[in-house]
């Protein structure tokens, strides 16, 4: 419950910058040209079927929190179809948790996340004047800092996760330059690296299967 009210409440700012943002700064037409956007939602990952830290257990759970970041992109429309470059970088407040010493169960140990970064393209339609459903997909890049045993102390080290991401989701124009929109994806990490800080080598590259779900929420200026 106190997960989803910091989620509402981040919505709710959101929405009261629109007034503010939605006086025109050009003649911008909808679902076009360069964009910056602020983000906001739900971030779930999932160790997959593959990943289990626990022979005696089935170790596999989910972490989930609040998601917050920045994109930006570029759309160029033809007619009713939209298709564009674009890129974010985002961070969580999940991680794992102990109980009895143990922490509760997450299939690359004891970790909470660090910043996720996105590369890729949406198509859209426009399919009011004022409101475009699209597709997106790409590469992403997130982090998972490493926690040493007692899970209250980072160590120096991190995972680095590879892989691709796919979603949809629907875009509001609230004026010409100003627009509101929510979205789902899943990103499937594929590989990984044991990250070291200062000096040490990294990791050889091992492969991971871990899902990650989003719900999230933007809003954004178009120039």
């Amino acid at each position: 419950m106190k997960k989803i009210l910091v989620c509402l409440a981040a919505g709710t700012a959101m929405a009261s910058a629109i007034p503010a943002m939605a006086q025109d700064v050009g003649p911008v037409d909808p679902f076009s040209g360069f964009h910056v956007e602020a983000l906001a939602g739900y971030d779930v990952t999932k160790a997959g079927s593959s990943v289990d830290d626990d022979v005696n257990e089935d170790n596999d759970q989910s972490i989930d929190g609040f998601a917050y970041g920045v994109g930006a992109g570029y759309d160029f429309r033809f007619n009713n179809f939209v298709v564009g470059p674009e890129a974010e970088v985002t961070w969580s407040t999940a991680k794992t948790s102990f109980d009895d010493g143990d922490f509760e169960g997450f299939g690359l140990g004891n970790v909470k996340t660090n910043r996720d970064l996105y590369v890729g393209a949406r198509l859209g339609y426009v399919v009011t004047p004022t409101t475009m459903i699209y597709a997106k997909g790409g590469y992403t890049n997130a982090k998972f800092d490493v926690n040493n045993a007692s899970g209250s102390i980072e160590t120096n080290r991190d995972i680095d996760a590879d892989g691709w991401r796919i979603g949809a989701g629907v875009e509001q124009a609230i004026s010409n330059n100003v627009f509101a929109k929510l979205e789902y994806r899943y990103s499937n990490y594929e590989e990984g690296e044991l990250d070291y800080r200062n000096d040490f080598p990294d990791g050889d590259r091992f492969d991971l299967d871990l899902d990650r779900h989003q719900v999230m929420a933007g809003v954004g200026v178009r120039f």
